[in-house]
């Protein structure tokens, strides 16, 4: 009796720990400051500054201005997945897309328009020194 008790109460602490192991939020990988490079345009490799927000649940964003940080193209759409995020935006006229997959913790790889190759590094704020 006494090793059937121990043993549906391991039972019930593997549910628990279990359960509470799905309940934990998955880390937000996208989101935050992009450097990113298409690769090889027209124009030649392009540099893309972005920023990806999340809000309400949903990603946000856009291309930003590197010394300013603000906002020069806003995002039209931002569709996600767990390894992949893919923004579309208007440029030139165009209607324009990057698709961006996990590298690892801080890079990203893809393409723009399935034509050009994007790589990216997460953005790093520098600290700011303090003043004597």
């Amino acid at each position: 009796m006494k090793k059937l008790s121990i043993f549906i109460a391991a039972i019930v602490c593997s549910v628990v720990f279990s359960i509470g192991a799905k309940a934990q939020a998955p880390a937000d990988y996208f989101a935050g400051k992009w450097n990113v490079i298409a690769l090889g345009t027209p124009g030649g490799d392009s540099k893309m500054p972005l920023i990806l927000e999340r809000k309400d649940g949903k990603l946000s964003g856009g291309i930003i201005d590197a010394t300013s940080n603000k906002v020069l193209t806003q995002f039209s759409k931002v569709e996600e997945t767990e390894k992949n995020v893919t923004v579309y935006f208007s440029s030139g006229g165009y209607n324009v897309y990057i698709f961006m997959e996990k590298k690892d913790d801080n890079h990203i790889t893809g393409s723009m328009m399935d034509m050009f190759d994007v790589t990216g590094e997460r953005a790093i704020e520098k600290p700011v020194a303090a003043q004597p």
